[in-house]
């Protein structure tokens, strides 16, 4: 049985109870999926302060998870829709490694041009680096964000699904793409009750990140085992024991 470990790189563990509902009905069964949630940072990924802080807290959760005595994972993926510490962890990980974004945009290329709905405001200058790091900015036609963040979408999922189902359909009539991301880890399940008003595929973050688990041994791992090339300092100790002495 393949062994996929999700992060949430926030503090939320409703959050990450959300992330493991849905990525283990999208692997099925005969994927073992587990969760670690950060253990510092925001509760919920907002602005650039706290996307910072939780690329340290992804690989954190990473290193603690690595200490457990649970088995080592065959893939992993970072469960926030805009991949904190992805590079990072993928150059110190020996198995494969990617997050919701980039898994959605690989998925969202594949019909053509995209446009990304998401809650909060702030994420359109993170997510478009993103894109533009990832080989995806071509393709990426737009950001549409709402006003309220993933959190206060969750909180409400009837006026969630409303605003998000707008914000779809202005995306495709003002951009004309082919497909629209729903990103975020709160608005997991979403997309499912958008996409029958909408006459694009909704790509739902989570799922395209879960299906990516499902193909992530033709992604050559970096390195043997895992670790750090640089000595830490006043680190966690589980990050620490991976740095070179």
């Amino acid at each position: 049985m393949r062994k996929l470990l999700v992060i949430n790189p926030n503090t939320s563990t409703h959050v990450t109870d959300l992330l493991m509902q849905h990525v283990q009905a999208a692997v099925g069964s005969h994927v073992a999926v587990r969760s670690v949630t950060a253990r510092f940072g925001a509760p919920y990924i907002a602005d650039e302060a706290c996307y910072a802080i939780a690329a340290h807290a992804t690989l954190d959760a990473w290193a603690a998870a690595l200490a457990g005595p649970q088995t080592a994972p065959d893939a992993v993926l970072i469960g926030c829709f805009g991949d904190p510490g992805l590079m990072a962890l993928r150059e110190s990980s020996p198995v494969p490694v990617t997050g919701l974004a980039e898994a959605a945009f690989i998925e969202a290329a594949r019909h053509g041009r995209f446009a990304i709905v998401t809650g909060g405001e702030r994420w359109a200058p993170i997510l478009q680096r993103l894109a533009q790091s990832l080989g995806h900015a071509t393709a990426l036609a737009g950001i549409h964000t709402v006003a309220p963040t993933g959190a206060q979408l969750a909180a409400d999922p009837v006026a969630a699904r409303q605003l998000l189902t707008q914000a779809c359909l202005d995306a495709v009539r003002q951009l004309g793409v082919q497909t629209v991301i729903l990103g975020g880890a709160g608005l997991a399940g979403m997309a499912a009750g958008i996409q029958p008003y909408v006459n694009v595929p909704i790509i739902d973050s989570v799922v395209a990140g879960a299906h990516w688990a499902l193909r992530s041994n033709a992604l050559p791992p970096q390195r043997n085992s895992p670790g750090f090339d640089m000595p830490w300092v006043n680190l966690s100790a589980e990050l620490t024991a991976l740095g070179v002495c």
